[in-house]
């Protein structure tokens, strides 16, 4: 088995191995209508062209026997901590089981290592098992759930984390701020992507159990602005949560 980085030379091998993994994962709760225009949407020849020449995207790929049988996707996020945004990770059916899916992830997590990042995140469906168990036998520590819209049915998508530094213990993730005469609870480990850096839910208590709203990791501030939709916007500096994985196709 080989592990190396994907060039645009591999865009048609991307898309064949998405399509399997993804229908193999989601095809009994998602229709395959849906999961074809996923691929359209997300692995388009133009977009995967676009993120295999970014300098804050890293992705790279599994071969048996020079075949590509799996790959790993994630995107780099500065702000107060660097975080890797792990977008997904296939295996194609037949080589599930294999220890592939480790040996992605190991790659993955060195060279975001070198690119400075602090902390991975993942999220995947709960209809997706094996992919919660993978994050669970990965030492991924699960830190939330949200509900995505797919196709006009909604599906619950949860959230798991892992810090990349082991020379240093990972903290709890919850920091005390002053806004204004109150004193709320930011959740480093809890986050989605901005535009120009993520967004850090914060709570009323440290338990997590009631919602204050969003501080904007370019500049600190909790003037962040939220739609019905969940879009985000700091009214400070303009960074806006950008859309991921299932919110990108609303099919």
């Amino acid at each position: 088995m080989d592990v190396r980085d994907a060039t645009t030379e591999d865009v048609d091998d991307i898309r064949r191995v998405a399509t399997e993994s993804l229908t193999a994962s989601y095809g009994h709760a998602i229709d395959e209508e849906t999961i074809t225009a996923a691929v359209d949407e997300w692995y388009s020849p133009e977009r995967l062209r676009e993120s295999l020449t970014d300098d804050t995207e890293v992705f790279v790929l599994a071969l048996d026997n020079g075949a590509v049988v799996g790959f790993a996707q994630s995107e780099i996020s500065d702000g107060r901590e660097t975080v890797g945004y792990l977008d997904w990770l296939h295996v194609v059916p037949d080589h599930r089981g294999e220890g592939i899916g480790s040996q992605l992830l190991a790659r993955l997590e060195q060279e975001l290592v070198d690119a400075g990042v602090d902390r991975l995140e993942g999220r995947v469906l709960t209809e997706n098992r094996e992919g919660v168990s993978f994050y669970d036998e990965q030492g991924f520590t699960e830190v939330g759930e949200r509900t995505v819209d797919i196709h006009g049915e909604s599906f619950t998508e949860r959230v798991f984390t892992t810090f990349l530094d082991e020379e240093e213990p990972a903290p709890s993730g919850l920091v005390e701020k002053q806004v204004g005469d109150r004193t709320v609870h930011v959740a480093y480990d809890e986050s989605v992507r901005g535009s120009e850096s993520p967004f850090f839910a914060v709570y009323l208590d440290d338990a997590q159990t009631e919602r204050y709203g969003w501080m904007c990791g370019a500049d600190e501030s909790f003037d962040v602005a939220i739609d019905t939709m969940e879009r985000l916007e700091c009214n400070e500096c303009g960074n806006r949560r950008k859309p991921v994985r299932w919110d990108a196709a609303y099919l």
